[in-house]
């Protein structure tokens, strides 16, 4: 078979998911394999089981990972929802075992990618694309240029406090946790008292349905997503918000993240009479935005080193 594909890898804390992009950039195939938590040694034979099941067809790789990437030197840093990725120089190992040209960034950096390329931030000069699954990554767009700080920390929102309890600290104190789809399908699932209270098609069914503990507990959880556009929009006055991650294929998240918006603008006088209300809609490219922005990211460098 000839080498006529580029595979794209997006990690997080729940599933690995990878698809392959044609020549023209069209995503043909895509697959997804939960994530091994347990070990690094595990978490590598899943990644390599991906890559030598399609190594023969492609003639390069991008990775998404959660955690911030030093692109000099190819480390992934905190790791985010997997601290033991800390210190792994994932895309060199990937290269060196299959002799493949091999291009990283982290989850946040691909989203926005994805979203300046295909998604509704084309054209957009000062925006953010967030991810929601199991915690919280971002990446944001200012004056046009991609923002990563002077410690490749910019876009780290998970890092905003929720709940400023600092004597009596709590995870979901901060935004990684408060905003985390993941924890708040376990809540509700777990409230429904649901066998698999991960079963987010069941959490869903009864938060359409109008289940008084299904509907607290979502609201409160699109009111923290609020809080935390809310407090960016202070600092940065963005323009566009998109909202990728799995939870993003549900329709009732982004309006109710909206009016949860209205809600503190109507309850904080001050910031409805300063700050203007930027736009906040779902990712056109929803759950496989980092699949994207991988794809996308790698390919650019691809291009810029086979010249």
């Amino acid at each position: 078979m000839d080498n006529t594909d580029f595979l794209s890898i997006a990690i997080d804390e729940s599933f690995i998911r990878y698809a392959l992009f044609d020549q023209s950039g069209n995503l043909k195939i895509k697959k997804s394999i939960s994530t091994p938590t347990d070990g690094v040694d595990n978490f590598l034979k899943k990644i390599y089981g991906i890559v030598s099941d399609n190594v023969k067809a492609v003639y390069g790789i991008g990775l998404s990972v959660p955690g911030q990437v030093d692109q000099k030197n190819g480390v992934i840093y905190q790791g985010g929802s997997l601290p033991m990725l800390h210190g792994l120089s994932l895309g060199k190992i990937i290269s060196a075992r299959y002799e493949l040209p091999v291009f990283m960034e982290s989850t946040g950096i691909c989203a926005v990618i994805a979203s300046q390329w295909q998604g509704n931030l084309q054209n957009v000069d000062n925006g953010c694309a967030i991810i929601l699954d199991s915690g919280v990554s971002s990446g944001i767009v200012l004056n046009n240029k991609i923002l990563s700080g002077s410690h490749l920390q910019a876009g780290e929102v998970g890092m905003l406090i929720s709940n400023p309890e600092v004597e009596n600290y709590r995870p979901e104190n901060i935004m990684f946790n408060a905003c985390s789809a993941t924890k708040m399908v376990h809540s509700i699932g777990t409230r429904l008292e649901l066998v698999d209270p991960n079963d987010d098609t069941k959490v869903f069914k009864a938060i359409e349905n109008g289940d008084s503990n299904a509907r607290e507990l979502f609201n409160a959880y699109c009111r923290n997503v609020a809080y935390m556009i809310t407090n960016i929009q202070a600092v940065l006055d963005l323009s566009k918000y998109v909202i990728g991650g799995s939870i993003s294929n549900q329709s009732i998240l982004v309006p109710e993240i909206n009016h949860q918006l209205q809600v503190i603008r109507e309850t904080i006088p001050l910031l409805k009479e300063t700050l203007q209300t930027p736009t906040v809609e779902t990712s056109n490219l929803k759950q496989d935005t980092e699949l994207y922005g991988a794809y996308y990211n790698a390919i650019q460098h691809w291009k810029f080193t086979s010249n």
